[in-house]
């Protein structure tokens, strides 16, 4: 029996900074519906899917920067996406920033939940690979503070499956935006059998830095990232983005649907709200599971020691 699920990347276009969630969430929905309609069963949303990308700005009131975060989910504001996905059966990754109280302290993180078809949380994943800086720098045309208003996740990078056969009892991990970059990120989750990899971004066209790296080059990289993933450990991944001017800010595009071949399937064409879909044959992921990529047979994990024992690169003398 074929293990197939039809999966959606849901592109939002700008939030501005002053968007309500109730707004926010409408344009989910319709989204969501939209790619029921294309017969998706799964949906994957942005980082920070329910606020514009606030680490741009620099906020020194810890009060206004709570406004942005969630305390519960779902909660009052989400509660009706849960419902959606529960009568039309679809269950989604969405991305927020999550403020939760752990043994008695408040935490922040860059936060990412998988839930299944009947609106269940099943799963739940924080960013690692935090990109940007902590404090205010007057250079920057805008800020990235992510190393100001969140902590490094916690969790890892698990794996789950759901034993959904309308999901293909797909095995599925998740990770967001700047993870994307790194191949730590993606050998972690191969290594537990990943074979659909969900990621959220929120990623400008131009680098706040310079460095010469022009949107077109950006995008490739992009890409780039996904499909050596992908390629590498044998699975599928559905990256979306925030996309178009927002506040101020041009956000890349770029969503795309990528298979184990590394071959994109299928990819927005535009910088605003756009819901693609494919259908994924899972068994599809075995090849390169059991071939170029067997782990068991091929891996050598005995001269890999560098890559946990230190951080910083150490050229020779």
């Amino acid at each position: 029996m074929a293990r197939n699920v039809t999966v959606a990347g849901c592109q939002m276009g700008p939030v501005s900074r002053n968007e309500g969630r109730q707004v926010v969430v409408k344009r989910l929905m319709d989204m969501m519906r939209a790619a029921h309609a294309k017969g998706a069963r799964l949906c994957v949303f942005p980082e920070t899917a329910l606020t514009t990308f606030f680490p741009r700005w620099y906020m020194p009131d810890w009060n206004e920067v709570d406004t942005f975060f969630e305390t519960e989910m779902p909660g009052p504001a989400t509660r009706p996406l849960f419902d959606l996905a529960a009568e039309l059966g679809v269950g989604f990754y969405l991305g927020y920033a999550e403020k939760i109280q752990e043994n008695g302290v408040w935490h922040r993180y860059n936060t990412a939940i998988l839930v299944d078809r009947q609106a269940k949380i099943v799963g739940k994943y924080r960013k690692v690979h935090l990109p940007g800086h902590s404090e205010l720098d007057p250079k920057r045309p805008w800020q990235h503070l992510e190393k100001r208003y969140f902590e490094v996740g916690n969790l890892g990078f698990p794996t789950w499956r759901l034993h959904d056969p309308e999901l293909g009892n797909a095995v599925m991990g998740m990770c967001i935006c700047n993870d994307r970059r790194w191949p730590e990120t993606w050998r972690v989750m191969g290594l537990r059998g990943v074979e659909l990899v969900m990621l959220g971004y929120n990623t400008p066209s131009w680098n706040a830095l310079g460095g010469g790296e022009d949107p077109k080059l950006r995008l490739f990289h992009n890409q780039l990232s996904l499909q050596a993933g992908c390629y590498q450990n044998g699975c599928y991944a559905v990256g979306v983005a925030r996309a178009g001017l927002e506040d101020g800010v041009e956000m890349m595009a770029g969503s795309c649907i990528v298979a184990p071949s590394g071959e994109v399937m299928v990819e927005t064409r535009t910088s605003g709200d756009e819901v693609i879909a494919a259908t994924l044959d899972l068994d599809v992921c075995q090849f390169n599971k059991s071939t170029i990529f067997n782990f068991a047979a091929h891996r050598r994990i005995e001269h890999y020691g560098i890559i946990t024992s230190q951080t910083a690169a150490t050229p020779p003398e």
